[in-house]
């Protein structure tokens, strides 16, 4: 018995490499594999305290070179976080404090001890605002505690107002970007209840803007305060309410548009089937 091995052509097999490069392409592409890795480009004054932070910290002008594949996608690393950190994400223990404010609004924070000495053996906390409609129990800040605790820092987490989801409003209104009053009386009740302590001012996001806004707002917040850092901050909300306000309006258009030709499709169909019952039963007389 004979057998008849059929040969592809040659373009089959053209097809095949081609596929396989273009499968190559998109993984190299969303992976950005190709993008270079660079130290940091700074950005400030020529000063001494500056120069004195640079020689200090030698990692702000090193070249970073993130893990193979992954390291350099921030989209699958931030499907990764997503999936693995609510796994591994540790649970530091806090006390929750709460506060009145004079418009009758409830504002909390939550209060964690360090775990150890801090290196200077002074008695520093960090302030931490976190980002928009989070709080002290969400994933990216619960890590950040536990590194901070475990290198001898203090930490008080804001809750935003309204972002707790088992906290009751006592208060018609819940944060806004340019509102620092709930942060500002974190503040106050951190330097009133720990009067030889430093701070550390950290903000993320949404928390970035309100703790320099609170900072900028008058000279005596600056008190006791060695530093703040911004992480990942919005430079301009204005641009970012148009954008919004644009792009809401555009969808409130899109949905009454598709709502006003489904009702339209509807009443004429149910006017040609109440016509054709009506001829139907003049026909049928």
């Amino acid at each position: 018995m004979r057998r008849t091995i059929v040969e592809m052509p040659a373009m089959f097999d053209g097809m095949k490499l081609a596929a396989v490069a273009a499968v190559l392409y998109i993984i190299v592409r969303c992976l950005n594999l190709k993008s270079p890795t660079a130290p940091p480009e700074l950005t400030y004054q020529d000063t001494p305290l500056n120069h004195f932070i640079l020689k200090s910290c030698s990692l702000l002008t090193k070249e970073y070179i993130p893990p193979l594949l992954w390291g350099k996608s921030g989209h699958l690393q931030t499907a990764l976080y997503g999936k693995m950190g609510r796994v591994s994400s540790p649970h530091p223990y806090g006390l929750r404090k709460f506060l009145t404010m004079p418009d009758g609004a409830t504002a909390t924070f939550d209060l964690f001890e360090s775990l150890s000495d801090h290196c200077t053996g002074v008695d520093v906390t960090m302030v931490i605002c976190p980002g928009i409609g989070n709080h002290s129990e969400k994933h990216y800040i619960r890590t950040f505690v536990d590194y901070a605790q475990k290198q001898g820092y203090r930490c008080a987490v804001l809750n935003h107002l309204g972002a707790l989801p088992n906290i009751e409003l006592t208060s018609p209104r819940v944060f806004t970007y340019g509102c620092t009053w709930e942060f500002g009386a974190m503040v106050g009740y951190i330097k009133k209840t720990f009067p030889q302590t430093q701070l550390i001012v950290v903000g993320f996001s949404l928390g970035g803007n309100i703790v320099c806004k609170f900072l900028g707002e008058n000279r005596t917040n600056q008190e006791r305060v060695l530093c703040c850092v911004s992480v990942c901050q919005g430079y301009n909300i204005y641009i970012y309410i148009y954008i919004y306000i644009y792009i809401y309006i555009y969808i409130y258009i899109y949905i009454v548009d598709v709502l006003a030709a489904s009702l339209a499709a509807l009443l004429f169909s149910t006017l040609v089937a109440c016509s054709f019952s009506s001829f139907v039963s003049i026909f049928s007389r």
